[in-house]
């Protein structure tokens, strides 16, 4: 009988991808990042490279699986998985199908399917960390923001050096406006790692909620050296703002937009920097933009303290 160590292919998103620009008056705009981690690693030291006799069905259903993963093509994907998942109900590397099998439903949009598979997962393997953070993720992306604060606060239980759980409490801290409790997450990251970036960027967003824009600003720049991203450019083009600091808001919402010109709130950002600077064609030209890239209307006219066209 042939057998091998498998290990099916993850799917891997930056925690902090989903963050947003935030802003004073419309904070809709910030959104916790919403992530996928590598399931790898569980508390419970649970070894997902499990043997697996290559000749068999399941092996073959696996094999299809991670292909179709790989190539993104998310209904085949899916489909293998619950093969294998039906042939053998009992296999000891379900915990990872049924993980695997409720990211590949996120990327589908289907979002209460995957969390009942993420569910499904952790009752095998209660303890998994990246299942709890995963499921955690995905809570916050259904809106069901205490039932997400549970997982995030267990992980912090289970793992005294995990970062991404720290950052995610604290961020929801920042959006509930707990700034005691914010501080408290982001200075933990910073005992944990001294050097992660996590830390600057979570007191970052902090300061810029509690209207602290130069110290927001000494943040995010920390982070940015590092990271060049479009939403952190973003969130510091908007303290830039408020501090009447047009010059440097111009050349962040620049730079973000070669970035990311799809995002809408770069161009309702740069409508308001116009605003400023009395461009009121170029302003109005933005607010299109900024419309046409999806943003809300009352988020517009709370912005920019007018009505949208």
């Amino acid at each position: 009988m042939n057998k091998t160590i498998f290990s099916l292919a993850f799917l891997f998103v930056s925690i902090i991808a989903g963050a947003q620009v935030i802003t004073q008056i419309g904070k809709e705009n910030m959104k916790i990042p919403v992530g996928e981690r590598p399931d790898e690693q569980p508390v419970d030291k649970r070894d997902f490279n499990v043997q697996l006799d290559t000749t068999s069905v399941y092996y073959t259903y696996l094999d299809s699986a991670q292909t179709s993963i790989e190539q993104q093509d998310w209904a085949s994907a899916e489909h293998w998985l619950r093969q294998a998942l039906a042939f053998d109900a009992s296999n000891s590397a379900n915990s990872m199908l049924l993980s695997n099998l409720a990211t590949v439903q996120r990327y589908e949009g289907k979002l209460d399917e995957a969390l009942k598979n993420y569910t499904l997962a952790l009752d095998i393997t209660p303890n998994a960390v990246t299942l709890l953070l995963n499921r955690a993720a995905l809570l916050l992306q259904l809106g069901r923001t205490e039932q997400a604060v549970t997982d995030y606060e267990r992980v912090s239980i289970l793992d005294d050096k995990d970062v991404e759980s720290r950052y995610s409490l604290g961020m929801i801290a920042v959006e509930q406006r707990d700034f005691s409790r914010a501080e408290t997450m982001f200075n933990e990251i910073r005992r944990i790692k001294s050097t992660s970036a996590l830390a600057d960027e979570g007191m970052g967003f902090l300061y810029k909620e509690k209207g602290d824009f130069e110290r927001a600003i000494e943040h995010l720049s920390v982070v940015i050296k590092s990271r060049v991203d479009a939403h952190l450019l973003g969130n510091r083009a908007d303290c830039y703002l408020a501090l009447k600091r047009l010059n440097d808001a111009s050349a962040d919402i620049k730079a973000a937009l070669e970035i990311d010109p799809d995002d809408g709130y770069l161009y309702l950002l740069r409508a308001k920097l116009n605003k400023l600077r009395y461009n009121r064609e170029d302003m109005g030209r933005d607010i299109e933009l900024a419309e046409s890239h999806g943003v809300d209307g009352e988020i517009i006219k709370n912005m920019l303290e007018i009505s949208p066209k």
